[in-house]
């Protein structure tokens, strides 16, 4: 239950404070005097759309909180740990209005606004004038039994197999899409792949095309260089190994008399010896050198070729390599397509075997739930002035001409919310035949109607709070006390908060609240006050008679308030 509602420089409210209590609490006051503003604050924070205009003039932002009592809610428990808020069974919901932007809290953490709106969902069902109309309208009216908990289970059953066979034909779909693309770069394909098949690349084969070419390129030097170190280390003349030997000599004897020689005797040893082996292999290599103009101008045109392919695909060796391959695949999958495809089809005929079961239970689940709905509907119309009432929920399914599948060899259409077309069918008075709920013409017959659903849905839910905005539109006096006595049995099941012209429902309060404006010469404040046992009895005789209350009118008063007590 909502326990109290701050509100703050939230359009004609400076600053208001109230507290609810069980039961049904009951808001009156005149034309304009800021019901509407109430309920637009109570949607604020519930997660609704605000606008900057309801700041009031001169304040920086607008405020509405409210303080909820939700008991033990594991859904919102465990949805609350999930978005990082702690859970208390004391709920406190608050929304701030500034020019810049809007910020929600629950229990003091920021949260999206989407999470404070699901939060609002599971706590309040506000209804507003604007849902009879939802309820008008046919594509609203499935959602309706889906609420129930004997049909959620089947749906997200159905859901679940849903989603995999959407899953597979979208998988079909591509591979069909695929298959076109491929069928229409077939013939490039095969040309490319032809190509560089004949090409027979290798990764590593541009750096060794390069070391050789640059070998070749320098032969004739190499060779030069190789055979002057030669000639250096074992000329005819004086040679450098001559010249290292007879160092090496005179160290030895040096080193005999002074053994700080014997150092450098050692490195001359050691140089010797390196000096040597590269002259040997300079030898070694001069027999190795290939001089081979032919071989060059074959590498030359090898790189020019890979130059070609390079620049012509612009990709490099490595690059090529995997397009060759991806594309190689690509065919393999072109010749294969019919595989595939009869592959994916047969686990989409097994698919839609499950998903027609489920389907069907879902439907079959729809009708039952709607037998059960109808039958109370009637039973809670009756109580509310309409005793010849039927109403019946038409479950039919969605017939299309290319459904995923098939009952009574006619196709069905499947959308995520299963594959029916559901309306609801009244008839309020003896002898007709009931009609889609659209075309009633009273909009007091489509009130109770409403009232109706709610209260089986309250029920059904054990949703802590219902608000209704002036739901008795358009029904009589005698009508209201009926609707009045309704929602007073309703407010057993949860916390109901009532905004009405009609003394009648205002009489069945268990706490009554009367909203007014005051004006102090400058501004016009909107305030609420709740109202005492005797200022109630003369709030309802002023919905009665105006501002002028006459005795008739508050002996009138206690003897609606009095019969509603002792019903109740």
């Amino acid at each position: 239950m909502i326990k109290s509602l701050y509100i703050k420089d939230f359009a004609l409210i400076d600053e208001l404070n109230v507290q609810f209590e069980h039961g049904l609490n009951v808001l009156t006051g005149q034309t304009g005097a800021g019901k509407s503003i109430i309920i637009g604050a109570l949607n604020m924070i519930l997660g609704e759309r605000a606008d900057t205009d309801v700041i009031r003039q001169g304040a920086d932002k607008a405020i509405a909180e409210a303080t909820i009592l939700v008991g033990k809610n594991e859904w919102l428990k465990t949805f609350l740990e999930e978005s990082a808020v702690d859970f208390s069974e004391e709920m406190i919901l608050r929304r701030e209005i500034r020019q810049t932007g809007s910020r929600a809290f629950i229990n003091d953490t920021p949260v999206n606004i989407s999470v404070l709106k699901q939060v609002g969902d599971q706590l309040v069902d506000l209804h507003g004038q604007h849902d009879h109309q939802l309820l008008l309208k046919d594509e609203n009216h499935l959602a309706v039994i889906d609420q129930f908990d004997s049909v959620k289970p089947l749906l997200n059953a159905y859901r679940e197999e849903f989603e995999k066979m959407r899953s597979l034909q979208k998988e079909l779909r591509t591979l069909k899409n695929r298959e076109r693309e491929l069928k229409e770069k077939t013939e490039l394909y095969q040309f490319q792949v032809k190509e560089l098949e004949a090409a027979e690349l290798n990764a590593d084969e541009e750096d060794e095309l390069n070391a050789e070419m640059n070998l070749l390129d320098n032969a004739e030097d190499l060779d030069q260089k190789a055979a002057a170190i030669t000639e250096i280390g074992n000329g005819d003349e004086i040679s450098l190994m001559d010249m290292l030997n007879t160092i090496k000599l005179h160290l030895e004897d040096m080193a005999r008399i002074e053994p700080e020689f014997e150092s450098y005797l050692q490195e001359i040893t050691t140089a010797r010896i390196s000096i040597q082996e590269t002259i040997h292999f300079a030898e070694r290599y001069r027999n190795r050198i290939e001089f081979n103009p032919d071989r060059l101008e074959t590498l030359r045109q090898r790189q020019a070729e890979l130059n070609r392919l390079q620049k012509k695909y612009r990709r490099n060796i490595p690059e090529l390599i995997s397009y060759y391959n991806e594309i190689k695949t690509e065919l393999n999958v072109a010749e294969n397509f019919d595989l595939e495809i009869d592959r994916i089809e047969k686990k989409i005929s097994a698919q839609a075997e499950q998903l027609k079961e489920k389907a069907i239970a879902l439907h079959e689940k729809r009708i039952s739930t709607g037998q059960t709905l109808s039958a109370d509907i009637v039973t809670a119309l009756k109580n509310l002035g309409i005793p010849n009432g039927r109403f019946e929920v038409d479950v039919a399914w969605r017939v299309t001409t290319n459904g995923w599948i098939e009952i009574d060899g006619q196709p069905i259409e499947c959308l995520e919310d299963g594959c029916d077309d559901l309306c609801f069918f009244i008839s309020t008075n003896k002898g007709e035949e009931p009609k889609p709920l659209a075309k009633i013409a009273s909009g007091g017959e489509i009130s109770r109607v409403m009232l109706s659903l709610k209260s089986i849905l309250a029920k059904e839910h054990h949703l802590p709070v219902m608000i209704f905005d002036e739901i008795d539109s358009g029904i009589s006096g005698q009508i209201s006390e009926k609707v009045g006595r309704e929602m007073r049995k309703l407010s057993e099941y949860c916390q109901i908060v009532a905004i009405t012209h009609q003394p009648q429902i205002a009489s069945q309060a268990h706490r009554h609240y009367r909203v007014q404006k005051s004006d102090d010469g400058e501004r016009t404040t909107t305030r609420i006050e709740p109202l005492s046992e005797e200022e109630h009895i003369r709030e309802v005789a002023a919905l009665m008679s105006g501002e002028q209350i006459t005795a008739s009118a508050l002996s009138s008063a206690r003897e609606l308030i009095e019969r509603s007590e002792m019903r109740n």
